[in-house]
């Protein structure tokens, strides 16, 4: 056994040829260089990659295979120069019937062994979907309805980024997940935290106390892979054995999740566009308090604290622990060209957060960049709240 990082949420902006993928991401976020980014910089051993169902990324996937660089695994998943394991993942967008009526839907990760299993999944679910070249596309099916899919293509589902406002189970679809899969809820046995939460508001829901917490990037760009990671313990890197730490199989298991403090995340508080000013409140608003404006996005925190339905956090006793840390490009005073002198020099993110002391920081880039390094990856710094879709700030 063996400890590997792996971020599981990981978007293609553009295909090889050009094509829109995902519409908000970078346009050099492409199969190969996403591989290349985790072995080369990020120093991340298993990478999701959520969009591989395009049509365009399939074309890209079978040609990158072509190269000699990566081979399927037996065990599934791609293996890149021997260093890193690609999961080929899908994001789905699911429409629910939401709280009061309304017309909910939901994000959710899905991933498949082989590639003949998501071109597979990729035809069928083009009957569903309008646009089955574009990333996260709404589809006609539930949750309920898609896990069905997923799995008759021995692929797994993972509920995404659940708390977020937007297009979350918990954000604007339901109080409890299970009241959406139903008899088939003991089949989602991991959920993803999203940036605005960690293990310690989500265990004050009942419901998610044996799944397992991922803490993923939801990477728009090459910079931001690994903003978000978790620590597993595993035999190998494959997708046989990332389900077996998702399921704790075998005395496999994730050890860590690394994550951004909470108030760092777009959407911890309710906040309000008009006035641009953060709404402490419990209850949801249409309307701003303070100023009367209607541009209100009610906030993770807010909404966790309204369902929740454990007064104290008692996180299960193998619930492994959160570790707030802070990735290299959110902190004050480290641009990018203290990152490349940096990783020029140490090789990884990885290897910077987690093996170098500070004397061997400070070495090369000084005491004051040094230090504030070192209170990033100890989760030291101050925070002021992000919301609305603005990121917070280290104060």
């Amino acid at each position: 056994m063996y400890e590997v990082f792996a971020d599981l949420h990981v978007h293609i902006g553009r295909s090889e040829k050009g094509k829109p993928i995902k519409i908000t991401a970078a346009k050099s976020l492409n199969f190969a260089n996403i591989a290349k980014e985790c072995a080369d910089r990020k120093g991340i051993n298993v990478v999701g990659i959520i969009d591989c169902a395009s049509p365009y990324v399939i074309e890209d996937i079978e040609n990158f295979l072509k190269t000699g660089d990566a081979y399927e695994l037996k065990d599934g998943g791609i293996i890149y120069k021997d260093r890193v394991c690609i999961l080929l993942g899908s994001e789905v967008e699911t429409s629910e019937k939401g709280r009061n009526g309304k017309c909910g839907s939901a994000h959710n990760i899905c991933f498949f062994p082989y590639l003949k299993d998501i071109k597979a999944f990729s035809n069928e679910m083009s009957h569903h979907i309008k646009n089955i070249t574009l990333s996260t596309q709404r589809s006609d099916l539930s949750g309920y309805e898609l896990i069905d899919i997923v799995e008759k293509y021995n692929g797994i589902l993972i509920p995404a980024h659940v708390f977020t406002p937007f297009k979350s189970y918990y954000g604007n679809c339901t109080d409890r997940i299970e009241n959406v899969f139903k008899e088939k809820f003991e089949k989602i046995f991991a959920i993803e935290l999203g940036l605005s939460s960690d293990t310690f508001l989500a265990d004050t829901i009942s419901e998610l106390e044996t799944k397992t917490f991922l803490t993923n990037s939801d990477a728009h760009s090459l910079p931001k892979i690994a903003r978000e990671y978790n620590k597993m313990l595993v035999e190998d890197i494959s997708f046989k054995e990332i389900v077996k730490a998702l399921k704790k199989e075998d005395g496999r298991k994730i050890i860590a999740n690394y994550g951004l403090d909470p108030k760092l995340g777009k959407y911890h508080r309710t906040y309000c566009d008009d006035c641009e000013k953060s709404i402490e409140t419990r209850e949801p608003v249409e309307t701003c308090p303070i100023c009367g404006g209607k541009n209100v996005t009610f906030g993770v925190f807010d909404r966790i604290e309204l369902i929740k339905d454990k007064e104290k956090t008692k996180s299960p006793e193998d619930r492994p622990p959160y570790i707030y840390q802070v990735p290299l490009g959110f902190i004050p005073g480290v641009g990018n060209k203290t990152i490349d002198k940096l990783l020029n020099t140490f090789e990884t993110e990885m290897n910077i957060l987690h093996k170098l002391s500070k004397d061997d920081i400070e070495s090369l880039v000084g005491e004051k960049v040094a230090s504030s390094i070192e209170k990033a990856r100890s989760g030291n710094c101050k925070v002021q709240s992000g919301g609305g879709g603005n990121y917070g700030k280290i104060c």
